[in-house]
């Protein structure tokens, strides 16, 4: 499936007890709204894995140095399009073969952090794997909620992309 101006490709790799429980039709639709409204075009790829909570505790533990599960990780592999953080070098930006895709990242979210999320807020789990997805986009971006007005930025960029999904619980 492809949008104007965008061409996305997304890998969703998700674990066998929860495989069959993952609308990848709606993960894809939220990531492309996202997409787009940032401005991203072109032939993009980004890869989601929907794992365990063991799973997301050893990366989390690798990468960040917090021995304990999380709901969503996000792993760019390249600088973010808004720039890069502040009072940080850019480095030279890597060129993509024009038949190949830019990788955006990684998108790692733990199954059963989501599906205790979805009860807390009452609402599903197609919605809160839709928020995560869209949540560790954004971060693919640049996007944080460190302060708050990142948070309400990030905030907003989100229930854009999500709008057409109801938030009652099903």
């Amino acid at each position: 499936m492809t949008a104007p101006g965008i061409e996305l490709q997304l890998d969703l790799e998700a674990d066998e007890p929860f495989a069959d429980q993952i609308d990848g039709e709606l993960l894809f639709r939220v990531v492309e709204r996202a997409l787009l409204a940032e401005g991203i075009a072109g032939a993009v790829a980004i890869t989601l894995v929907i794992t365990d909570d063991e799973e997301i505790r050893a990366l989390n533990d690798a990468h960040r140095g917090i021995d304990e599960p999380t709901d969503v990780l996000s792993f760019p592999l390249e600088d973010s399009p808004l720039g890069p953080p502040s009072g940080a070098a850019s480095s030279p930006a890597f060129v993509t073969p024009p038949e190949v895709a830019r990788h955006l990242g990684d998108v790692v979210i733990s199954y059963p952090r989501a599906e205790a999320q979805a009860r807390e807020y009452g609402h599903s789990i197609r919605r809160e794997l839709a928020y995560l997805t869209v949540h560790g986009c954004l971060h693919l971006l640049g996007y944080d909620h460190e302060s708050e007005a990142e948070r309400e930025a990030m905030r907003e960029r989100e229930e854009a992309a999500l709008a057409e999904i109801p938030r009652e619980a099903s």
